[in-house]
């Protein structure tokens, strides 16, 4: 399958799209204040240990402090309790495994790890002994005599003083030996720099930090199937140039600059897309239709039938409509980088075959996935359990914050419940001050309600208490907001 990669940079931000069949399957956004930290090593500090958890508590020199499990620290840690292994004060090495989001702090190990093109360099933990002279290889690589043959190629090639580990990536499989050994040598004058940094900074401090998104872009994301990688910016194609020559110059003869009148990424409409992906409902060509609801804890999606009555029967509506939603939710998990525990609500099947192909077919489009997946079976309720790996945040929060009116509830108050409120206020205000007059102050769809519909009520009100109740009507106020004015 030939796919392009875009990648338009501008000061404030970098953003890529990666193009298959002409349709957009992927996005990235990187803002320059915002950037993650998922990579980043730190020289930090134990804020706090908590023995009934089996954590801590991290300073690295964010607003928030950072989090680690003792699995964080130990590969092997049914054994040994966390306050045996660290201390209030303690500073230590520590990398961000995920970006801090929404009210947690970023999630740290002290299992460090350093990328190249090739291959992943695991420094000796004085910690967890157990990552010393180890060679892992990737899952992709799946038949035996490959996994042997390339394991057997990079210990021949490991210097004999190396005490770290390896992790050969799916792309070594092309690699020659000394394309390996130039990305070995990388990785460990990384590492010896970072060793060198810690001994000079103070705790917290940053030591390392990760690729930018157009470089981690031409790290993980070009392959073999990659026929060309758009740059619009010059300075910023130089620099990738540059980055490629010394680190995979088998992507250079992809990258080209583009200088076309239209602007990059209107060549495939992106701009759309990602208007479209950041909204609940996804229609299908058929008629059906998806409902994505996003929240902290997990993500839900929905799929109806909607208008789509072309099948003979109920049964292959109802079929063919998952069939459809199982690629378009592939298509979409992709598109927003949605992560964590994903609940699919396929419309009910009666026919166990039906469901077996559902599933099928959504495993098959999530294979294109960059990111680590795992599909459950069909639970009892008819749900399709699935978790994608997160390690940033979605495009909804790159994108976008809380409506200020609902707080990302969705919902507001109506303005009938607003006027009860007001009134129950104006109880509790009398009897607490027992002020000369009251003033409403609410949004002009309050204020009409109270001359109206419910003038009745406030006519009640303002016997009761024996003041004057006045009104006044304030554009800028949202639906929920008002004021009493006790004078």
């Amino acid at each position: 399958m030939n796919e392009e990669i875009l990648i338009n940079i501008t000061p404030q931000e970098t953003r890529v799209a990666l193009i298959q069949q002409g349709a957009v399957q992927e996005l990235q956004i990187e803002r320059t204040r915002q950037r993650g930290i998922v990579g980043n090593i730190y020289l930090a500090k134990v804020a706090r240990v908590l023995p009934g958890m089996q954590s801590a508590f991290i300073e690295i020199g964010l607003d928030r402090t950072a989090f680690m499990h003792v699995a964080d620290i130990l590969q092997n840690h049914s054994q040994t309790q966390i306050e045996k292994l660290l201390f209030e004060g303690q500073t230590l090495l520590v990398q961000v495994l995920k970006d801090p989001l929404g009210t947690k702090g970023a999630r740290l190990t002290t299992q460090l790890s350093i990328a190249g093109r090739n291959l992943v360099y695991l420094p000796p933990n004085s910690n967890d002994p157990s990552t010393e002279k180890y060679i892992g290889i990737s899952q992709r690589i799946e038949a035996p005599e490959e996994r042997e043959t390339i394991k057997n190629r990079l210990a021949g090639l490991m210097p004999a003083d190396e005490k770290g580990g390896i992790i050969v990536r799916t792309s070594a499989q092309e690699a020659t030996d000394n394309e390996l050994q130039h990305d070995m040598h990388y990785l460990r004058t990384t590492w010896e720099n970072i060793l060198e940094a810690a001994k000079t900074k103070s705790a917290p401090s940053l030591l390392y930090q990760d690729l930018s998104l157009a470089e981690r872009v031409l790290r993980d994301l070009a392959g073999e199937e990659t026929t060309q990688i758009r740059v619009d910016s010059a300075e910023n194609y130089e620099k990738l140039n540059t980055f490629a020559s010394n680190y995979m110059p088998n992507v250079l003869g992809k990258l080209t600059l583009h200088r076309g009148e239209r602007a990059l990424f209107d060549l495939f409409d992106v701009d759309t897309e990602i208007n479209k992906a950041l909204g609940r409902r996804v229609d299908l060509k058929s008629g059906g239709y998806l409902m994505i609801d996003q929240t902290e804890s997990m993500t839900t999606i929905d799929i109806n039938t909607g208008s789509y009555v072309g099948a003979r029967n109920l049964d292959d509506t109802v079929f063919k409509t998952n069939l459809e939603a199982a690629q378009s939710i592939a298509r979409q998990l992709r598109l927003r980088n949605l992560g964590g525990i994903i609940i699919i609500d396929f419309i009910d099947m009666l026919s166990k075959e039906h469901q077996e192909s559902v599933l099928h077919e959504l495993k098959r489009n999530l294979e294109r996935d960059h990111a680590r997946t795992s599909v459950n079976d069909f639970s009892s309720l008819g749900l399709v359990e699935m978790t994608r790996k997160r390690t940033r945040e979605s495009l909804a929060h790159i994108t976008c914050e809380p409506c200020p009116s609902c707080a990302g509830k969705g919902e507001v108050k109506t303005p009938q419940t607003i006027c009860y409120e007001i009134l129950r206020e104006i109880v509790r205000e009398h009897r607490q001050f027992n002020p000369r007059e009251f003033r409403i102050v609410a949004a002009p769809d309050v204020i009409d309600l109270f001359l109206e519909e419910e003038s009745q009520f406030l006519a009640r009100l303002g016997d009761f208490v024996a003041k004057p109740i006045k009104l006044q009507a304030e554009a800028s106020f949202r639906q929920e907001q008002y004021d009493i004015v006790l004078s």
